[in-house]
């Protein structure tokens, strides 16, 4: 079996390992959602990860309501990303920029007070991250299917505008409750016309954006993450082994070049109290490369690697304090622990001041 520290070919992508780094919301960039130079140093930190996914992106105003974070849809942005995307490269790291619709989870204070748009006309749990503080979620409008040709035009553009950074690829943010995964799920689709209804109808926006996006750049170039089990942001479904299954299906008929998995579990393992975990039904549906995330260390993600369930393992939190993660695997050496209080907060503390092993030892 491969180790975590075997290469790997991720469609067009030669990644020097399989320890790759997880989408991880940091908020470092302005608040027009431009990309900042600090960024470049952060990322080039962490470029010894076989892949590096980018942080979760906007591909529009419409679609990005996450305090300084970055978007890909305006020439300033992708010229503030070229700098960055270089970096890594030269740092001899690989890229790829994950697109981002929050779907339901946009507050109004984004969109100069106008409703979020969503499956249908629900209203997210809890609240809203705002330049002013939290504040409760609002209910969406259900996308009218007129819209959905300029929602596919904003994917297209945002996965183009990627390739013009420089970066290797793309991966669609099909996951953690935000636009896509409203749509996918029955928990909160309650559409009664072809988006809706059947699983058929809830993956097909899935599979409209994925092949929009394969179509523009290429789907060797094209990855997508999805987050099977349990309940993210009110966003759940009632049959998880069928829906998701499905989903893969659909994915590996389009070939995409890799599929990311987050499956997260209580107390860190993985499935739920009442149904086990989703993944082994979808390997088996996926031809392609499958990337599993979530709680995973070193033991457990090689274990994974052993038994066949995956083809990499993405890291996310333990990146953060922990530059140099492969090497910190390869040794076994003990890792660092980040500050949760610097996670979205602006500038370099807790973002860019984590030595790497070395540089500590040498402290």
């Amino acid at each position: 079996m491969p180790s975590l520290h075997d290469p790997i070919r991720i469609g067009a992508i030669d990644a020097k390992n399989r320890v790759f780094m997880a989408p991880l919301t940091r908020g470092r960039a302005t608040r027009a959602h431009v990309p900042t130079p600090i960024m470049a140093e952060y990322y080039t930190q962490r470029a010894s990860a076989g892949l590096i996914i980018s942080e979760a992106t906007g591909i529009s105003q419409e679609g990005l309501g996450w305090p300084y974070a970055p978007g890909i849809w305006s020439d300033e942005q992708v010229e503030a990303w070229k700098p960055i995307v270089k970096a890594v490269h030269a740092a001899g790291g690989k890229i790829v920029c994950q697109l981002w619709h929050m779907g339901r989870i946009v507050h109004p204070d984004f969109l100069g007070g106008q409703k979020p748009v969503s499956s249908s006309a629900t209203t997210a749990p809890d609240a809203a991250h705002t330049y002013d503080g939290k504040k409760p979620y609002e209910e969406a409008r259900a996308l009218p299917i007129a819209e959905i040709p300029r929602l596919l035009a904003d994917y297209d553009r945002a996965a183009r505008n990627a390739i013009a950074a420089g970066f290797d690829g793309v991966q669609i943010h099909a996951a953690n409750g935000y636009l896509i995964d409203q749509f996918l799920r029955d928990g909160a689709n309650f559409r009664e016309d072809r988006y809706g209804g059947s699983i058929e109808n809830r993956v097909r926006l899935l599979t409209e954006v994925t092949q929009t996006v394969a179509d523009a750049i290429g789907k060797e170039r094209t990855g997508v993450r999805l987050s099977p089990n349990g309940a993210i942001q009110g966003v759940d479904d009632s049959n998880p082994d069928a829906l998701f299954s499905a989903a893969a299906a659909a994915l590996s008929r389009i070939g995409i070049a890799f599929l990311e998995m987050r499956e997260p579990g209580p107390e860190g393992t993985f499935g739920t109290a009442n149904h086990p975990p989703v993944a082994p039904k979808v390997k088996q549906a996926f031809d392609g490369p499958l990337i599993l995330n979530s709680d995973y260390d070193g033991a457990s993600g090689q274990a994974a690697l052993n038994a066949g369930q995956a083809d990499a393992i993405a890291f996310g939190r333990t990146f953060i304090a922990n530059p140099d993660l492969p090497a910190r695997i390869a040794e076994g050496v003990p890792l660092a622990k980040d500050n949760a209080k610097t996670w979205y907060s602006q500038g370099p503390e807790g973002y860019i001041d984590y030595p790497a092993r070395d540089e500590a030892k040498a402290a």
